[in-house]
This record gives structure tokens, sequence and C-alpha cells, in this order.
């Protein structure tokens, strides 16, 4: 009986979810959320390049790890620079 009125519980929560209206999400363009995306994706790479410098031995190779992370950070940069706001063009 107890998981019964749990699962109730459960699904009133859920419906009062729904019926509430999203005034404080902000809708975003499909290219705002396309560019979202591209950021979050440049960051996960990020993460998993300072782990793979943290773990090389070899110099050559945390160099060229060095190098795309650059890349990246450059990339992440532009993104910083096309959604500032009153940014002179």
């Amino acid at each position: 009986m107890a998981r019964g009125w749990e699962s109730k519980s459960i699904e009133q929560q859920q419906a009062e979810m729904d019926s509430r209206p999203n005034s404080h999400r902000q809708v975003l363009s499909p290219i705002q959320q396309k560019q979202n995306r591209q950021r979050e994706g440049l960051l996960l790479s990020r993460t998993r390049l300072l782990r793979q410098i943290e773990a090389s031995p070899h110099p050559e190779h945390r160099r060229m790890l060095q190098d795309a992370l650059a890349a990246i950070d450059r990339q992440l940069a532009s993104f910083e620079q096309v959604g500032a706001p009153n940014t002179p063009k």
C-alpha cells in the first residue's frame, strides 16, 4: 500500500511540473543551441586533453597535446567574444 501512495505522489509531482509555465527557462534559437553544443564539446575535449597532458611521460607528445589545448582555448575564446554583450564589431 505504501508503494501505491509513493507512486501517486511522484505522478502528481510530475503532473504539477508539466502544468507549470516555463517562464524561468530561456528559449534559445537553433543557432544558440548549436553553439552551446559546440562549446560543451570543446570543454569536454579540453578536459580530456588536460588529463592526457598530466598522464603523458613523453615531452613530444605532451607538447602536441598542449598545442591542441591552445587551439581549443582559442576556439572557446571566440565563443566568449561572440556571446559577450556590448562587444564592438
